[in-house]
């Protein structure tokens, strides 16, 4: 029999353990007051530059009204702006001014803080913290290939 670790098994035993990770991180409140539909949006449109609210609410898989009223709330607090479309006058284009730069900046600070709190809590020994660190760049490849 080998001891060489199965597809199958690794690939279940990484969804269960990051399913968990990320909803527990979710779940922990962070300042920044973000809705995660609020955190989506600016998060994709931090990426991606700017573009218009339909493309966006295609984008992340939503309808436009739910975007639009999610990016109603962003802009409302200063995070988003509508600005006219030089290509298209009739068009509005979404970007993430400094504030929402800011604001996603903070939340993942915020979060990286909780994680780092877990993992100086006593834990994990410093082979386990290696160990972790070493895989970080193994599950962004991972993502990058699904």
């Amino acid at each position: 029999m080998s001891d060489d670790p199965h597809p199958d098994k690794v690939a279940s035993a990484l969804l269960a353990g990051i399913s968990v990770l990320v909803r527990r991180v979710r779940q922990v409140p962070v300042e920044g007051g973000l809705t995660m539909p609020e955190r989506t949006a600016l998060s994709h449109l931090a990426r991606s530059g700017p573009t218009t609210s339909s493309a966006l609410a295609r984008e992340v898989q939503i309808t436009a009204q739910a975007m639009g009223a999610t990016l109603g709330a962003l802009r409302d607090r200063g995070l988003v702006e509508r600005r006219p479309d030089p290509n298209d006058g009739r068009r509005a284009l979404l970007t993430v001014t400094e504030a929402g730069h800011q604001a996603l900046k903070n939340k993942r600070n915020a979060r990286a803080e909780l994680i780092a709190r877990a993992l100086t809590g006593g834990t994990f020994s410093p082979t386990e913290l290696e160990q972790l660190a070493a895989a970080a760049p193994l599950l962004e490849r991972l993502a990058q290939n699904i």
